[in-house]
């Protein structure tokens, strides 16, 4: 699966670099040089992944990072904190603005790799991983397969993507208009009434495929929708 990873950096030789060791571990790379630039790429691009210096011009990388968590579209993105100040004090406040992880500068292209990869291994698993699983559901990404109770559950690519994104998150509750940007795309016009045809016809087929009649989805009034977490038995 391509992962796109959104870099910023005023120094152009720092971004050179990152960009040159992202892209030969195969990446995609989007780059900026300072906040604003940064803030206008996300928007426009949907980057799985945020590295952004702490003093960049225009706007620093803290105050992209209070932007981007403000924002629902924007609240799960994984962020990653780059800075030549390596007190506790700046890391804690880097970390509080919302950033999953801290890198002091200098840092080594093998180091910056490692937080990146468990980085994405922690907040979007289906980027990292081939096979899902939740209680009873089994998602197969590379087959494109889903198993529930070990029957074989025939799912359309959209309700496939659903589910994915869902498993990725249990008990995470996404709205609809962001299931919308996610699984039809950033700035395609799509009633939000669709996502609940394509969740119907999905919660449909596992509860089919359930040996209870299970339901695993679960639905927010005025919310939207997500995955139980409670085990099921």
């Amino acid at each position: 699966m391509d992962i796109t990873i959104l870099i910023a950096d005023d120094e152009p030789n720092q971004l050179e670099l990152m960009d040159y060791n992202l892209r030969n571990a195969g990446f995609s790379i989007i780059k900026a040089s300072n906040g604003l630039e940064a803030l206008e790429l996300i928007e426009n691009h949907s980057p799985d992944l945020i590295i952004l210096d702490w003093m960049m011009p225009k706007m620093s990388g803290i105050d992209v990072c209070r932007t981007l968590r403000s924002r629902s579209e924007t609240k799960l993105l994984p962020i990653i904190i780059l800075s030549a100040r390596s007190e506790d004090s700046d890391k804690s406040l880097g970390l509080d603005t919302g950033a999953d992880d801290y890198i002091s500068k200098p840092f080594s292209p093998k180091e910056l790799l490692s937080r990146v990869k468990a980085l994405l291994r922690r907040s979007r698993p289906a980027l990292v991983n081939d096979i899902l699983q939740h209680n009873n559901l089994t998602l197969s990404l590379g087959e494109m397969e889903v198993t529930y109770f070990d029957k074989e559950v025939k799912l359309g690519p959209k309700e496939f993507k659903l589910l994915t994104l869902l498993m990725e998150r249990p008990g995470h509750i996404f709205s609809r208009g962001k299931l919308l940007d996610l699984v039809w795309g950033h700035g395609v016009y799509v009633e939000e009434r669709t996502v609940d045809v394509h969740m119907s016809r999905l919660r449909k087929a596992l509860k089919t495929a359930s040996t209870e009649n299970i339901d695993p989805i679960r639905t927010v009034r005025d919310g939207g929708y997500g995955l139980f977490t409670n085990k099921i038995i």
